[in-house]
């Protein structure tokens, strides 16, 4: 499966309550459980207005459709194509 980046614009996602963040990740796993196998949340950053959410998924079809699906909009999703992190400047050390 390919890895995405999903960037949604959420206003004030980031004043939410801890019971409205349950439902909001309860709506989405429902949906997730609902497309099968193809697509996998791996997490999410909050920011004030701004979702931030890695995904593994089949292709960028069904990450739309989850969007569509769970009611999250998705504002841009962006493949990715390397990750790199601080062990990648060592010798002999590199990530996918």
């Amino acid at each position: 499966m390919k890895r995405y980046l999903i960037e949604r614009d959420i206003p004030q996602v980031g004043s939410l309550n801890a019971e409205q963040t349950k439902a909001a990740a309860a709506k989405s796993n429902e949906v997730l459980r609902e497309l099968g196998s193809g697509i996998q949340w791996v997490e999410s950053f909050v920011a004030a207005d701004k979702l931030f959410c890695v995904y593994l998924a089949e292709d960028d079809a069904i990450v739309q459709e989850h969007a569509q699906r769970s009611g999250f909009h998705t504002t841009r999703v962006i493949e990715i194509g390397k990750v790199i992190g601080p062990m990648t400047g060592h010798d002999g050390s590199s990530r996918r």
